[in-house]
């Protein structure tokens, strides 16, 4: 395991990154869920 001065600063990196693709997964999910439910006359 890498626990170098620069260590924690990638796995910090690594985080933000994966929560940041998680709540734009997140959104893209819901622009289509609420495009279906224009689209069937619901919303």
């Amino acid at each position: 395991m890498n626990h170098g001065p620069g260590a924690w600063r990638r796995r910090l990196a690594w985080l933000v990154l994966l929560w940041a693709g998680g709540v734009a997964a997140l959104a893209a999910l819901a622009a289509l869920l609420k495009l279906a439910m224009r689209a069937a006359g619901l919303a």
